[in-house]
């Protein structure tokens, strides 16, 4: 499967993709606001599986001021004139079945571009109900849209472990620690990135060892910034 090879490794190597960007707020009659510069890293090990592949892999990012790029530890939010603090992402796991059906490819010159939509509608882990300051709605409702760039050669040889680099844009509610409530708008990161073999250090020493290796096999459930948020809570409240 080309995407396998773009995406991560078709023999069971990790691999290692990191990314830079920014996210923004929209409101209905309000911004767009410039609130955050966003890095992180995605360490991925695919394994063949009875219907297609598992996509193993944990991640990790760090929200950033958007001027000076420092790491943002407390956040004094423009939008409501509260100060929070601020919870970086720490998923693991982060795992996905995919079947052999192969993504959307078009080919520009001797440049491949491989298309990923992912339109996501599920229950909320956090009800407004038991989380009404932290809680959009309860349900969940996002977009994830990645594009995958390699060189046709490189895809063409057949080699297991494709160089490649991605663009990411994500539409999705505000973070649960923005204490942002059921007011109207959300969020859209705007990120780059490719492939690696080297961390930036700064990202290297927040994230820890666990998160620059990928999971030898298949868990869960998955971990995302919501469900994060859920269990922490819980843990606090205890």
């Amino acid at each position: 499967m080309d995407f396998i090879r773009v995406r991560a490794s078709s023999d069971g190597a990790e691999t290692i993709s990191w990314w830079t960007g920014d996210v923004y707020a929209w409101e209905p009659g309000g911004g767009p606001h410039h609130l955050f510069g966003f890095e992180g890293l995605n360490v991925a090990r695919a394994v063949r599986a009875e219907d297609g592949w598992e996509l193993l892999t944990r991640e990790a990012a760090l929200y950033l001021d958007p001027v000076s790029r420092d790491v943002l530890d407390a956040w004094d939010n423009p939008l409501t004139g509260r100060k929070v603090e601020v919870q970086h992402v720490f998923n693991d796991p982060v795992n996905q079945r995919l079947g052999d059906r192969p993504v959307p490819v078009t080919r520009l010159g001797d440049q491949v571009v491989l298309n990923v939509d992912i339109r996501l509608a599920y229950p909320s882990p956090l009800k407004v109900a038991d989380y009404p300051d932290n809680s959009a709605g309860d349900t969940y409702r996002a977009l994830e849209l990645f594009q995958f760039f390699a060189r046709a050669g490189d895809l063409d040889s057949g080699m297991a472990d494709v160089p490649s680099v991605f663009s990411w844009c994500r539409v999705s509610p505000w973070l649960p620690w923005m204490a942002m409530a059921q007011r109207p708008g959300g969020l859209i990161y705007h990120c780059r990135g490719g492939k690696t073999v080297e961390v930036p250090e700064r990202l290297r020493e927040r994230v820890g060892e666990r998160f620059l290796h990928a999971p030898e096999q298949w868990s869960g459930p998955n971990v995302t910034s919501w469900t994060a948020y859920a269990d922490r809570a819980g843990k606090v409240g205890r």
